[in-house]
């Protein structure tokens, strides 16, 4: 039997039949697309992108069996460098896939034993030691000399990438990822990510820039960013801390109440999780204040105002998933829980040997930073404390945090305790989320990222400084030395628009066209503002824009502002929509001494627009 169709019926024979159905039709697409048609002698760089804790693993494994039936004997696991989760990859290996020869970082002569007469898939953490010991395995037993090699890096923007770009010198991990692929003859080098940002904002030229990207949707039942932070308003299970007199007692209160609920109805675990910061201090202190609320309620759990209170909340709360029980039963288990100290609270930091185990079952606590996030998964989580802050928060780190998402939450039970300002800026990260999934799928070339003032879409450490390029919307940008294709062509698509008008409303898709006849020199890169047009179509099909239209113009050539202070006041005006004012030159100071149309434009204000350039743009 094919490797796939012994990997999908484990999932089937689970029970999981819809998950087996979207692995598949990720396999479909990408072996289609990018994996049938490999040329075996090129090194190509891949993404298949989801939503954070949508099941990329399932997606991953799944493109594995179907490239090990096209013939690829070797495959590299990268995980980030966590004990934890390099721990539950190599067990969902071992427990998912039969007919491979699964390695983890110790077991190199079971590698060279096995002589790739099995597919080979070598678990790896991203740790300088380890990549460099199996650069060296790789090389020493030959077999790749004459084989591809396909490499699967979970959380590829984490790690992997080059932080000494800027300083023209390669980051150590980066390297011996080089090294790793040149040992091979040819390779497939697959980045898996719920947060591209750093990715696409590579440069081709890096080798780091993916060739193609893929988009997975997510099953039935996932609760992701737009359950928890959709375009309007905000979630139901949003409680601002702002707006609260004890909000800790509070979110220890609804998780109570949520563990009592979940467990009289037979469910394993119910976790709350804290995340106030990265430094170990706050998490001591935070572990002492829900010690000291914990203490509080054993004493009090069977007076009638505790009771009151868990019984208002109980009554508040519907599961969707599973059908409640009645209120003397969840209780019984709340005070069976305080009563019998079954409450776990836990600090999951470096000072911390604190394990997935741990938290596998019953009532818990956790608190913590960094070790909270990047794909560390925790069952049945269904209260969030969220407070962490950076003086230049950056999306990717804090998308990545969201360990609110997943399959197992439940909609009725769900509680997010955040502070105002934070839950706006998650909102702004999800917005461009959709934006990139939405140009992914329509299969948009150049993917543009955006994200208001004061968010960095990651860490500037990874990006090529001297190519990358920051358009600020709310400002006015026009070429200083334009060319029309034929002025001709775009006196007949501006023909319907009256200079005498203010302005008019219309299709991006207009705008779109009319800046592919014109062309200009570096200083003004169409490129970038048409790939910008692009994604807001990508965004919005039928998206709407500003035109103002003004011929006759004898504006010299060079002047500091091309706009007339009207024009520039309407323009400013109008702050939410692509602004594109085209001025017709009568060519009389400058301009080539010929009538030309210029066009200037303004993108919407408060907005950063990102942008790499190559070498071959």
């Amino acid at each position: 039997m094919k490797c796939l169709d012994t990997y999908l019926k484990t999932i089937e024979g689970r029970g999981n039949r819809q998950l087996a159905d979207t692995i598949r039709k990720t396999v479909d697409n990408i072996a289609s697309r990018y994996l049938e048609g490999f040329s075996f002698c090129d090194h190509e760089v891949g993404l298949l992108f989801g939503n954070v804790q949508s099941g990329k693993t399932g997606q991953m494994f799944g493109v594995i069996s179907a490239a090990a039936d096209l013939g690829f004997p070797v495959f590299l696991i990268l995980t980030t460098d966590n004990i934890i989760l390099q721990q539950q990859t190599i067990e969902r290996v071992r427990e998912d896939l039969k007919g491979f020869c699964i390695c983890d970082e110790y077991d190199s002569e079971m590698f060279a034993e096995n002589c790739l007469m099995q597919p080979a898939i070598i678990a790896l953490k991203k740790n300088v030691r380890t990549l460099k010991q199996w650069s060296n395995i790789l090389g020493s037993t030959g077999f790749m000399r004459g084989n591809p090699l396909f490499i699967i890096d979970d959380e590829a923007d984490a790690a992997s990438l080059n932080t000494m770009v800027n300083k023209n010198s390669k980051s150590s991990i980066n390297r011996y990822l080089d090294d790793i692929k040149a040992k091979s003859a040819c390779s497939i080098y697959l980045q898996v990510t719920g947060t591209p940002q750093a990715l696409l904002l590579q440069t081709m030229s890096s080798g780091w820039h993916p060739y193609f990207s893929y988009y997975f949707q997510p099953g039935d039942g996932y609760l992701g960013g737009d359950f928890f932070f959709p375009a309007e308003g905000s979630g139901d299970c949003i409680s601002y801390i702002d707006l609260l007199n004890d909000p800790l007692e509070e979110a220890f209160m609804h998780h109570l109440t949520v563990s009592g609920i979940m467990l009289a109805a037979g469910k394993k675990v119910c976790n709350f999780l804290i995340h106030p910061s990265v430094r170990k201090a706050v998490h001591s202190r935070y572990q002492q204040d829900v010690l000291k609320v914990l203490s509080e309620m054993q004493g009090e759990c069977r007076d009638a105002g505790f009771i009151s209170k868990i019984k208002q909340r109980y009554e508040k709360l519907t599961p969707v998933k599973f059908e409640k029980r009645d209120f003397s039963e969840v209780l019984d288990i709340i005070q069976v829980l305080l009563e019998n100290d079954k409450i776990k609270v836990l600090v999951m930091n470096g000072n911390s040997d604190v394990g997935s185990n741990d938290y596998a079952s019953g009532s818990n606590v956790i608190i913590g930073g960094n070790t909270l996030g990047r794909g560390v998964t925790f069952a049945g989580l269904q209260t969030i404390y969220y407070t962490r802050t950076a003086k230049t928060p950056q999306a990717d780190t804090m998308w990545q945090h969201s360990r609110m998402f997943g399959y197992d939450r439940d909609a009725g039970l769900m509680k997010v305790f955040i502070d105002a300002h934070l839950y706006k800026l998650f909102s702004d990260i999800n917005a461009t989320n959709n934006s990139i999934i939405s140009q992914v799928e329509k299969g948009t070339a150049d993917v543009k990222i955006y994200y208001p003032e004061g968010l960095n879409p990651t860490r500037k450490n990874v990006l090529d400084n001297k190519k990358l390029a920051m358009i600020l919307g709310g400002t006015n940008y026009y070429p200083y030395s334009p060319e029309n294709d034929t002025i001709a062509d775009i006196d007949r698509l501006l023909d319907a628009f009256d200079d005498s008008h203010p302005f008019y409303q219309v299709s991006i898709r207009l705008i779109q066209e009319i800046f592919s006849h014109i062309k200009s020199e570096d200083d003004f890169k169409l490129s970038v503002f048409s790939a910008i047009i692009d994604m807001f179509l990508a965004e919005k099909p039928a998206g709407q824009g500003v035109l103002i239209v003004r011929r006759n113009r004898n504006v010299a050539k060079g002047t500091g502002a091309l706009l007339s202070p009207n024009d520039w006041q309407l323009g400013a005006s109008i702050t939410d929509k692509i602004v594109l004012t085209m001025y017709q030159m009568t060519g009389e100071k400058g301009w080539g001494g010929k009538k030309i149309w210029v066009p200037n434009i303004k993108l919407p204000e408060n907005l950063v627009y990102y942008d790499v350039l190559d070498d071959s743009e």
